[in-house]
């Protein structure tokens, strides 16, 4: 049996940084991959009603997965979008085009697992440093490289997002 040098990691509900990524959305930051050896790294999304959620992208790095806790949840896997429910787990390897936000009409609440590990943390304190007026899109998308986040247009998400 082989063991890493990892250790556990624990994060109290009451101490986990909570970030405000939109008006409508919030990031609660879990474990990021330094913390976990670089296994993973995780966060719990909260979206409330009308949230755009996250655009379409892809990772080249690391599959991401998806737990639903509460509400129901759009996702564009490819060119097909996709509902989960409270309970419904989602795995998105890398390369596969994805983005996702709250059905219509729903608040949802999910946790958010990348395997493996991105520093990530700092991305989601971009995010909301852009909501806030600190930083703006194109650092974002100057980024793209540093945390494998990968935006394009797609015509399905759109289509989505506007009800038809």
């Amino acid at each position: 049996m082989s063991f890493t040098t990892a250790q556990p990691v624990l994060v109290r509900a009451q101490e986990a940084e909570t970030l405000q990524d939109g008006t409508l959305s919030l990031i609660t930051l879990l474990a990021d991959s330094p913390a976990t050896g670089g296994a993973l790294t995780a966060n719990k999304a909260t979206f409330r009603k009308g949230s755009p959620g996250a655009p379409a992208h892809f990772h080249t790095r690391a599959t991401e997965m998806f737990l639903v806790l509460s509400g129901s949840m759009r996702i564009l896997l490819d060119d097909k979008v996709v509902t989960l429910g409270q309970g419904d787990f989602l795995t998105v390897p890398p390369t596969v085009p994805h983005a996702f936000a709250p059905a219509p009409g729903s608040e949802a609440e999910m946790i958010v697992v990348f395997t493996p590990g991105m520093d990530r943390f700092d991305y989601y304190r971009l995010l909301e440093r852009v909501h806030r007026g600190e930083a703006t899109v194109q650092e974002i998308k100057d980024s793209s490289e540093q945390f494998d986040n990968h935006y394009f247009e797609s015509p399905v998400w759109q289509r989505e997002l506007v009800g038809r």
